[in-house]
């Protein structure tokens, strides 16, 4: 039996290795507060979380697979919980009853444990099977039909009276019935358990009866070693079938394991979902493109981790990149620039694992076949290297690991220097980037930067400029516009000289002299 919830043709791996720029993601793009609202508190669903939102998905066809099996359990979420919980009650009844007795040495011990584990195992199939005959029509997506379809071709009840009749023979309540053969020396061996009929039970009775006509012997009750002699005897008849079903209980166990963990990324999925739809912030399924296509546009993108941590509906920003190979950002000091890039960045990490985005309607992008993000860093405090050191060493990493349709996310980067220079090392490094056809967003105040590649009046590139009123505030909005030579760091500082002069009123409103 076969789950393939996340992919058509094979099974999710959680052992699956993540991208060597993992933290450097989780930092920047805030990952462990998106994946903390799909997890609410559940360390497993966590780690699924993190594992499938890190490692990403590039072909479109998988991405819509994942797509509308999500889509169907937003659609039924009552049901999709239902099936996550059979797996959840298999393990809890595992660990609580036979943990560790497929481990043990007796066969007749590992007969037992296998024999009720699989009992308790057919009752949650049976419910399993009877949640597929009630909801399966409820269900759209070629993932889930094929899953029910699955359940009701396999679990049928045929299967499960064999199967019960196979369990119920092997408790052998009318004893064990084994052939042996002697060997060299006399040596029994080539033990063989035997199917206990009505014929062959008749004839067993005949041997236990006092004037039985064939050799036979009988156990002192209180002979303990000639008691342990038998047991072993029959540990041997029944060695092989022990294993068989102790396969066999592994078998529907790693099912149930499976079926858990695919349909963890799916709750935590709705867990994500149902927080966003309390906060009133909208969601909206996009539509993928190939790497190699040069896609992204939207409406109302959002930065769901700033609405998960502020606990309200956020500014979003409608943008139209469509054949643009670098987005710059320049603009006003807090004007949202960087909350915009990190928005970018979840918007895509959150398409390629096949979820929803954090945008009203209209996100088509194209996928990427890695996403890097190079952010400004604080200052190395045990001061081994200078920040722009630290910058160039940074970006070096990255680039050794880039390939043609990448997407490098910058944020503030190279500006630990002044500005000319500053300019000059990042155009370079996008002018690479961009020859080998990687994907770039940039958020930078060097306007010498900015201004260069805007008079080049280029095609594939697309200029942003955060939003700043007459009065100085900020609406966080990004707009289509020049580069300003400008980032009005003055409104910030007025703020702070007001907010200081309010403190001290009787200061003078002048800086006073050294």
């Amino acid at each position: 039996m076969k789950v393939h919830l996340m992919y058509r043709d094979r099974d999710f791996d959680l052992q699956q290795p993540l991208p060597v720029n993992e933290a450097a993601l989780t930092q920047d793009l805030e990952l462990n507060t998106l994946c903390n609202a799909m997890a609410r508190a559940d360390g497993f669903l966590y780690e699924v979380a993190a594992i499938a939102v890190l490692c990403s998905l590039t072909d479109s066809d998988a991405i819509r697979y994942r797509q509308e099996v999500l889509q169907d359990c937003l659609k039924n979420p009552t049901v999709v919980r239902d099936i996550y919980q059979i797996p959840l009650d298999a393990t809890a009844n595992k660990r609580h009853h036979w943990m560790g007795v497929l481990s043990r040495y007796h066969p007749s011990s590992i007969l037992y444990g296998a024999n009720q584990m699989l009992q308790m195992f057919i009752t949650l199939l049976k419910k399993l099977r009877g949640i597929a005959d009630e909801h399966a029509g409820k269900f759209s997506s070629e993932g889930f039909r094929r899953f029910f379809a699955m359940l009701q071709s396999e679990l049928d009840d045929t299967y499960f009276a064999e199967v019960e009749a196979h369990l119920q023979a092997l408790e052998f309540h009318n004893g064990v019935l084994l052939s042996a053969e002697l060997g060299q020396g006399n040596e029994s061996g080539h033990y063989v358990l035997r199917e206990l009929t009505h014929d062959n039970w008749q004839w067993v009775k005949q041997v236990f009866t006092k004037k039985s006509p064939v050799y036979s012997f009988s156990i002192h009750p209180r002979d303990d070693h000639s008691a342990r002699a038998l047991g072993e005897l029959k540990d041997r008849g029944i060695n092989l079938v022990a294993n068989a079903l102790a396969q066999s209980a592994d078998h529907i166990d790693s099912f149930f394991k499976a079926l858990q963990t695919e349909l963890a990324f799916y709750i935590g999925g709705l867990n994500l979902y149902e927080q966003l739809d309390t906060l009133g912030e909208p969601i909206t399924f996009p539509i993928p493109a190939p790497p190699t296509a040069r896609h992204h546009t939207f409406t109302g993108l959002y930065d769901v981790c700033l609405a998960l941590t502020m606990r309200q509906k956020v500014v979003g920003n409608d943008v139209n990149a469509e054949g643009k190979d670098l987005v710059i950002i320049t603009g006003a000091n807090q004007g949202g620039k960087s909350t915009f890039l990190r928005s970018i960045g979840l918007a895509q990490l959150m398409m390629q694992c096949g979820m929803f985005v954090a945008a009203e309607a209209a996100f088509h992008a194209n996928s990427c076949r890695g996403l890097f993000t190079h952010y400004r860093r604080e200052e190395d405090t045990t001061m081994k290297s200078g920040k722009l050191d630290e910058e160039l060493s940074r970006m070096s990493t990255i680039i050794g690991q880039l390939t043609p349709d990448c997407m490098v996310l910058f944020n503030e980067s190279f500006a630990a220097t002044n500005e000319r220079e500053g300019a000059e090392i990042a155009r370079q490094i996008v002018r690479a980037l961009l020859d080998k056809h990687i994907k770039v967003f940039f958020v930078t105040h060097l306007y010498t930067l900015a201004r260069d590649f805007y008079v080049k009046d280029m095609e594939n590139a697309l200029f942003l400029r955060a939003e700043r009123q007459e009065d100085g505030s900020r609406t966080f909005k990004l707009n289509e516009g020049q580069p300003l030579e400008t980032s009005f760091g003055e409104d910030l500082y007025q703020q702070i000289f007001e907010k200081n002069t309010q403190m001290f009123p009787g200061h003078n409103s002048q800086l006073d002299p050294v």
